[in-house]
């Protein structure tokens, strides 16, 4: 009887060290990179790139009106808008050139910009009249975006910082290191967890 007990009882902490095995492997893209992606704040996905993990940035016609703001401050061509948009967001979301060149074009079409003087092989882009009349009836809503995309930018240098990785990276392999001791006993396995759920606690409650 004694004997079933010892080999159930080891057959549960065999269990547990699995478990957070398995925890650790699939949350280590997290110590590494960011949970989400680069970062906390995790990447964007463009509209056009379907379903998927990642968050997509923009709304339908929300990437049009942040086009024709940046253009207003100056002509620009596609690259440089790309460039702009990355900055913003502290390199959280970089729209692809396939999302940016058909909405250029659909911006000329409505009329709303047009091509200006070449930045030598690169076609700049200027706001029309009626772009900047765009821009004024949109005005709360674009301040809304430009501030959204800054936000995003602010929250990712805070959480992306290389302290921040250095740490999690030091937890993880201390982690790796403890549960791959085949002598660790299940008290001290919770108690392991234990203190990962309090530092979790503590840091949400900063």
């Amino acid at each position: 009887m004694r004997h079933g007990m010892n080999r159930h009882g080891c057959g549960e902490r065999h269990a547990m060290h699995r478990m957070m095995r398995e925890a650790m492997r699939h949350s280590g893209r997290g110590f590494g990179h960011g949970f989400g992606g680069r970062g906390f704040g995790g990447r964007f996905r463009d509209d056009d790139e379907g379903r998927g993990r990642r968050r997509r940035m923009f709304d339908s016609g929300e990437l049009r009106l942040v086009l024709l703001r940046l253009i207003a401050d100056e002509p620009r061509h596609g690259y440089d808008l790309i460039r702009q948009i990355e900055e913003l967001t502290g390199g959280a979301y970089a729209p692809s050139p396939g999302v940016i060149y058909p909405t250029l074009t659909l911006l000329g079409d409505m009329g709303l910009i047009e091509a200006t003087d070449s930045d030598g092989a690169k076609k700049l882009f200027a706001i029309t009249a009626a772009g900047q009349a765009e821009l004024d009836t949109n005005k709360d809503a674009i301040d809304a975006l430009i501030a959204r995309l800054t936000e995003v930018g602010e929250e990712r240098q805070r959480t992306d910082s290389a302290s921040v990785r250095r740490a999690m990276g030091n937890l993880k392999a201390v982690l790796m290191n403890r549960l791959g001791d085949r002598d660790l006993d299940e008290a001290t396995l919770h108690e392991v967890v234990a203190l990962i759920d309090e530092a979790a606690q503590k840091i949400e409650r900063l």
